[in-house]
């Protein structure tokens, strides 16, 4: 009996313990249950929410592509108005130079140096030094270069004595044509051009004398005498504008003669805080023929601070980096050679990418003799920042009393005396006809006011007397 009771009471312990069990297990799966749901609801609302973010992506998405191909278009529209905007100019150039009336066909170095002049408006700016009339008196230039041109063919003796005279006496002129840069078309340097003038006042270009001058010796006093007026140049221009740049142009004689170089050398020293602002040119082929004496002295030349040019490039087989070493900064090539389709498979680089090329060692590439608006165009393409050529301005002769370098000698005196009556005119030009440089066609401001003649002639300072020994030692005996 007592067995049985005891059976019986585990029996119900077993079944009371299971049932109160199974309402645990099923009060913890209804929980669970209510987890599960709510982490679904939870899952889908993200869902919802990433499907609405996909979709406003991408409608942003098919937006932007719309804005950027309307750019596009737009811009590939721009392009072409420019491109038919330069041809109507060129076109119009085109017919206004065949339109114009011309009594006999002039030479075309008389071309070359008259009518740009007339044709292209005289640039104005607040960074210039102050320029001879050219725009006020422009039938007396062209007529003196017509004359200067179409003179008889000199002979050999004639032309070293005409050279020998303008040295002695002092008819060095400086003529100053503008490096603009690309595509703001604002001055940044200019280019001294060296032209002599003969006892009847007509003017020798550099490829007329520079061959009979370096015969004969006398492009190392030449050189000499226009970096002293260059020096004077920069330093008027200076007081305007501190970033301006001179272009000076050296010849190989003159870099290989000992004595000579010594001179400007000594003159250079005295003058190397204009260095950075100072910039001497040589030719290609000057560079690509330099012995142990050249080398040296371009390395003191570099040692001073002074940088470098090279114009007068025949071929597009640079070598950047050795150049770069010798202290080159510029790099001048015609535009009509950049844009010369067969330099492609002649030279060792594509012409549009020559001015990465030479920015990558610090040199700047300037496409010089350009004449029309088509190449500035297509000079835009290959990135070139800098241009120089008739297109902007051609080269504009100083004043005689602007850039005298030692002071006018006695038979300067009386030859300037003989022509004050025929120069009264010219002397008393308005302000409103001295033309200046600036930004070509328009770009910047200018001062409003040009300044008269008497204050634009250069002042020497009293102790200038390192330069007056220099000009003293160039002039020589006699």
């Amino acid at each position: 009996m007592a067995l049985t009771a005891l059976t019986f009471l585990i029996l119900y312990n077993a079944v009371s313990m299971r049932l109160r069990d199974r309402t645990d297990v099923g009060s913890q799966i209804a929980d669970l249950s209510r987890g599960t749901a709510d982490l679904a609801r939870q899952v889908a609302e993200f869902g919802r929410r990433l499907a609405a973010v996909e979709g406003r992506v991408v409608s942003a998405n098919s937006a932007g592509v719309d804005r950027i191909q309307s750019v596009v278009g737009e811009i590939n529209e721009l392009g072409s108005l420019v491109k038919q905007l330069a041809a109507t100019v060129e076109t119009h150039e085109e017919m206004l130079a065949a339109g114009a009336p011309t009594a006999a066909p002039p030479p075309p170095a008389a071309k070359a140096e008259s009518s740009p002049q007339q044709e292209l408006p005289a640039p104005a700016g607040d960074n210039s030094p102050v320029l001879a009339p050219a725009v006020a008196a422009p039938n007396a230039v062209a007529s003196k270069a017509v004359t200067s041109d179409g003179a008889p063919a000199r002979s050999h003796a004639q032309l070293l004595a005409a050279v020998r005279s303008a040295i002695e006496e002092n008819r060095v002129d400086i003529y100053l044509q503008p490096m603009v840069s690309l595509p703001q078309r604002k001055v940044r340097f200019y280019e001294a051009v060296t032209r002599l003038r003969d006892e009847k006042d007509q003017i020798l270009a550099a490829e007329d004398f520079i061959g009979t001058a370096e015969n004969a010796g006398l492009i190392g006093r030449i050189d000499h005498m226009v970096m002293l007026r260059c020096v004077q140049v920069l330093r008027r221009l200076m007081v305007r504008n501190k970033d301006v740049g001179v272009f000076c142009n050296v010849a190989a004689a003159t870099l290989g003669n000992t004595g000579t170089f010594s001179q400007c050398l000594d003159f250079l020293e005295a003058n190397r805080a204009l260095a950075p602002s100072f910039v001497l040119e040589f030719k290609q082929a000057t560079f690509r023929n330099l012995g142990p004496t050249e080398i040296e002295h371009l390395a003191a030349l570099a040692q001073r601070g002074y940088r470098f040019s090279i114009d007068h490039v025949a071929d597009l087989r640079i070598e950047p980096r050795e150049l770069a070493d010798r202290g080159v900064r510029y790099i001048k090539v015609p535009a009509a050679l950049l844009l010369d389709p067969k330099q492609t498979s002649t030279s060792d680089i594509h012409p549009s990418d020559l001015s990465d090329l030479l920015g990558r060692f610090g040199i700047d590439l300037i496409a010089e003799r350009i004449e029309g608006e088509r190449a500035v165009v297509d000079l835009l393409d290959y990135d070139v920042r800098f241009g120089q050529g008739f297109l902007f301005a051609p080269p504009r002769p100083l004043r005689p009393e602007g850039t005298s370098a030692t002071g006018p000698t006695s038979s300067n005196k009386g030859q300037e005396s003989k022509g004050q009556e025929s120069k009264g005119q010219e002397s008393r030009i308005p302000e409103s006809a001295i033309p200046e440089f600036q930004g070509i066609h328009g770009s910047g401001s200018g001062l409003g006011k040009a300044p008269s003649i008497e204050a634009a002639a250069i002042d020497l300072p009293a102790r200038s007397s390192g330069n007056a020994a220099l000009a003293r030692r160039l002039a020589g005996p006699g």
